[in-house]
């Protein structure tokens, strides 16, 4: 997975502009940091993903753009820009692309 360059983010910006697509590639930028969770965008390139395994932590996933499946303890969803779903704490979830897409990453820790 690569990581895109870190800028200041104190003025308006566009969110689908802060990790460019790359061929073949996962493309991630960290927005926000804190031990209260993490905001982090990520850019898939179409069969790309992220395999099956479990965080300790919510997270709620936002389709910035594009589309993918995710899988929640062995349910598969299809999710398009503009929709959103959490995968609960402790459960298995993996994702794939199965066009480009990208998304925003919120882990909440507390």
């Amino acid at each position: 997975m690569k990581k895109a360059p870190k800028t200041g983010l104190t003025q308006p910006t566009k969110m689908a502009d802060l990790a460019a697509y790359e061929e073949g590639s996962v493309v991630s930028r960290t927005i926000v940091d804190k031990k209260s969770g993490t905001v982090t965008l990520f850019a898939f390139d179409e069969g790309e993903g992220l395999s099956e395994h479990k965080a300790p932590f919510d997270a709620l996933v936002y389709v910035v753009d594009g589309e993918a499946e995710v899988t929640i303890s062995g349910k598969t969803f299809l999710l398009k820009e503009g929709e959103m779903i959490v995968m609960p704490a402790n459960k298995t979830h993996a994702l794939r692309a199965t066009r480009r897409f990208k998304m925003l990453l919120m882990m909440m820790r507390t």
